[in-house]
Protein backbone atom coordinates (compact mmCIF):
# COMPACT_ATOMS: atom_id res chain seq x y z
CA UNK A 1 0.00 0.00 0.00
CA UNK A 2 1.47 3.34 -0.96
CA UNK A 3 0.50 6.82 -0.02
CA UNK A 4 1.42 10.04 -1.71
CA UNK A 5 1.94 13.34 -0.01
CA UNK A 6 1.10 16.48 -1.94
CA UNK A 7 4.12 18.72 -1.91
CA UNK A 8 3.63 22.39 -1.11
CA UNK A 9 4.98 25.22 -3.26
CA UNK A 10 6.56 28.48 -2.10
CA UNK A 11 3.41 30.35 -3.18
CA UNK A 12 1.25 28.00 -1.10
CA UNK A 13 3.52 28.57 1.90
CA UNK A 14 2.69 32.28 1.68
CA UNK A 15 -0.95 31.38 2.44
CA UNK A 16 -0.26 29.23 5.52
CA UNK A 17 -1.64 31.01 8.61
CA UNK A 18 1.05 32.14 11.05
CA UNK A 19 -1.35 32.54 13.97
CA UNK A 20 -3.43 29.51 14.92
CA UNK A 21 -5.42 29.21 18.16
CA UNK A 22 -3.43 32.05 19.74
CA UNK A 23 -0.06 30.52 18.86
CA UNK A 24 2.51 32.12 16.56
CA UNK A 25 4.12 29.61 14.19
CA UNK A 26 7.23 29.81 12.02
CA UNK A 27 7.80 27.57 9.04
CA UNK A 28 10.34 26.51 6.48
CA UNK A 29 9.58 24.55 3.36
CA UNK A 30 12.05 21.72 2.74
CA UNK A 31 11.67 20.08 -0.67
CA UNK A 32 7.95 20.73 -0.63
CA UNK A 33 7.34 19.59 2.95
CA UNK A 34 6.19 22.06 5.59
CA UNK A 35 8.43 22.12 8.67
CA UNK A 36 7.27 23.86 11.84
CA UNK A 37 10.06 25.67 13.65
CA UNK A 38 10.06 26.28 17.37
CA UNK A 39 10.61 29.78 18.74
CA UNK A 40 14.20 30.69 19.52
CA UNK A 41 15.64 31.39 22.94
CA UNK A 42 16.49 34.96 23.97
CA UNK A 43 20.25 34.76 23.33
CA UNK A 44 19.64 33.53 19.79
CA UNK A 45 17.41 36.53 19.18
CA UNK A 46 19.99 38.91 20.63
CA UNK A 47 22.73 37.56 18.33
CA UNK A 48 20.45 37.79 15.29
CA UNK A 49 19.42 41.37 16.11
CA UNK A 50 22.98 42.52 16.89
CA UNK A 51 24.41 41.09 13.68
CA UNK A 52 21.56 42.48 11.58
CA UNK A 53 22.01 45.87 13.26
CA UNK A 54 25.76 45.97 12.54
CA UNK A 55 25.16 44.95 8.94
CA UNK A 56 22.32 47.46 8.53
CA UNK A 57 24.45 50.40 9.65
CA UNK A 58 27.26 49.46 7.30
CA UNK A 59 25.03 48.68 4.31
CA UNK A 60 22.98 51.89 4.72
CA UNK A 61 26.08 54.07 5.20
CA UNK A 62 27.51 52.66 1.96
CA UNK A 63 24.23 52.37 0.00
CA UNK A 64 24.93 48.72 -0.86
CA UNK A 65 21.47 47.15 -0.70
CA UNK A 66 19.23 45.90 2.10
CA UNK A 67 19.63 43.87 5.29
CA UNK A 68 16.89 41.49 6.33
CA UNK A 69 16.06 40.26 9.80
CA UNK A 70 15.34 36.81 11.08
CA UNK A 71 13.07 34.51 9.12
CA UNK A 72 12.87 36.43 5.84
CA UNK A 73 12.08 33.74 3.27
CA UNK A 74 14.46 32.88 0.44
CA UNK A 75 13.74 30.23 -2.18
CA UNK A 76 16.85 28.09 -2.51
CA UNK A 77 15.42 25.20 -4.56
CA UNK A 78 12.56 24.70 -7.01
CA UNK A 79 10.45 21.67 -7.94
CA UNK A 80 10.06 20.75 -5.15
CA UNK A 81 10.46 24.12 -3.47
CA UNK A 82 12.69 24.84 -0.50
CA UNK A 83 12.17 28.13 1.34
CA UNK A 84 14.48 28.90 4.23
CA UNK A 85 14.27 31.62 6.83
CA UNK A 86 17.72 33.09 7.37
CA UNK A 87 18.69 34.56 10.76
CA UNK A 88 20.11 37.68 9.06
CA UNK A 89 20.79 38.45 5.42
CA UNK A 90 22.21 41.00 3.00
CA UNK A 91 21.03 41.44 -0.59
CA UNK A 92 22.87 43.81 -2.93
CA UNK A 93 21.19 46.60 -4.89
CA UNK A 94 21.93 44.75 -8.14
CA UNK A 95 20.02 41.66 -7.03
CA UNK A 96 17.22 43.69 -5.46
CA UNK A 97 16.65 45.30 -8.86
CA UNK A 98 15.73 41.85 -10.25
CA UNK A 99 12.95 41.24 -7.71
CA UNK A 100 9.53 41.67 -9.29
CA UNK A 101 7.35 41.23 -6.21
CA UNK A 102 8.37 42.04 -2.63
CA UNK A 103 5.15 40.41 -1.34
CA UNK A 104 6.58 36.99 -2.21
CA UNK A 105 9.65 35.11 -1.04
CA UNK A 106 12.93 36.11 -2.65
CA UNK A 107 13.55 33.90 -5.72
CA UNK A 108 17.20 33.38 -4.74
CA UNK A 109 19.46 33.04 -1.73
CA UNK A 110 20.85 36.20 -0.12
CA UNK A 111 24.31 37.47 -1.08
CA UNK A 112 25.22 37.00 2.60
CA UNK A 113 23.36 34.46 4.73
CA UNK A 114 23.92 34.50 8.49
CA UNK A 115 22.93 31.49 10.57
CA UNK A 116 23.15 31.50 14.37
CA UNK A 117 23.52 27.95 15.66
CA UNK A 118 20.92 26.61 18.05
CA UNK A 119 21.49 23.60 20.32
CA UNK A 120 19.11 21.53 18.15
CA UNK A 121 20.98 22.10 14.87
CA UNK A 122 22.74 19.04 13.48
CA UNK A 123 25.97 19.09 11.47
CA UNK A 124 24.21 17.51 8.47
CA UNK A 125 21.41 20.08 8.62
CA UNK A 126 23.86 23.00 8.68
CA UNK A 127 26.03 21.52 5.92
CA UNK A 128 22.95 21.11 3.73
CA UNK A 129 21.82 24.70 4.38
CA UNK A 130 25.24 26.05 3.46
CA UNK A 131 25.28 24.01 0.24
CA UNK A 132 21.76 25.19 -0.65
CA UNK A 133 22.64 28.85 -0.04
CA UNK A 134 25.63 28.69 -2.37
CA UNK A 135 23.78 26.68 -5.03
CA UNK A 136 21.06 29.38 -5.03
CA UNK A 137 23.47 32.32 -5.34
CA UNK A 138 24.96 33.21 -1.96
CA UNK A 139 28.47 34.62 -2.09
CA UNK A 140 29.18 34.41 1.65
CA UNK A 141 27.76 32.51 4.64
CA UNK A 142 28.50 33.26 8.28
CA UNK A 143 27.85 30.53 10.82
CA UNK A 144 27.73 32.05 14.31
CA UNK A 145 28.40 29.58 17.12
CA UNK A 146 27.47 31.20 20.46
CA UNK A 147 28.60 28.18 22.49
CA UNK A 148 32.12 28.14 21.01
CA UNK A 149 32.16 31.93 20.56
CA UNK A 150 33.26 31.68 16.95
CA UNK A 151 32.09 32.68 13.49
CA UNK A 152 32.84 30.30 10.65
CA UNK A 153 33.01 32.21 7.38
CA UNK A 154 32.25 30.25 4.21
CA UNK A 155 33.33 31.57 0.80
CA UNK A 156 32.06 28.33 -0.74
CA UNK A 157 30.48 25.17 0.70
CA UNK A 158 33.97 23.71 1.24
CA UNK A 159 36.11 26.78 1.89
CA UNK A 160 35.80 28.20 5.39
CA UNK A 161 37.77 30.02 8.05
CA UNK A 162 36.95 30.11 11.75
CA UNK A 163 37.19 33.45 13.56
CA UNK A 164 37.53 33.11 17.37
CA UNK A 165 36.13 35.76 19.67
CA UNK A 166 39.47 37.56 20.02
CA UNK A 167 39.50 38.44 16.28
CA UNK A 168 37.66 40.92 14.11
CA UNK A 169 35.23 39.59 11.51
CA UNK A 170 35.40 41.35 8.16
CA UNK A 171 33.04 41.44 5.20
CA UNK A 172 35.53 40.13 2.66
CA UNK A 173 35.11 41.13 -0.99
CA UNK A 174 31.31 41.26 -0.61
CA UNK A 175 31.29 43.94 2.12
CA UNK A 176 34.75 45.55 1.97
CA UNK A 177 35.48 47.65 5.03
CA UNK A 178 32.85 45.99 7.25
CA UNK A 179 34.24 44.96 10.63
CA UNK A 180 32.73 43.32 13.69
CA UNK A 181 34.59 43.06 17.00
CA UNK A 182 33.69 39.50 17.97
CA UNK A 183 34.72 39.98 21.61
CA UNK A 184 32.05 42.67 21.85
CA UNK A 185 29.48 40.56 20.00
CA UNK A 186 30.04 37.50 22.20
CA UNK A 187 30.16 39.55 25.41
CA UNK A 188 26.36 39.56 25.34
CA UNK A 189 26.30 35.83 26.00
CA UNK A 190 28.22 36.21 29.28
CA UNK A 191 25.26 37.60 31.19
Amino acid sequence: MSSTTKLMTADELLEVPKYVNGNDYRYELIRGELKTMSPTKPLHGIYCARIASLLLRYVEDNNLGEVFGAETGFIVERDPDTVMGVDAAFVSNERLATVENFEKFFPFAPDLAVEVLSPGNTVDEIDEKISLYFAAGSKLVWLVNPKRRTVKVYNSPREARVYPEDETLDGGALLPGFQCDLAKLFAIGKR
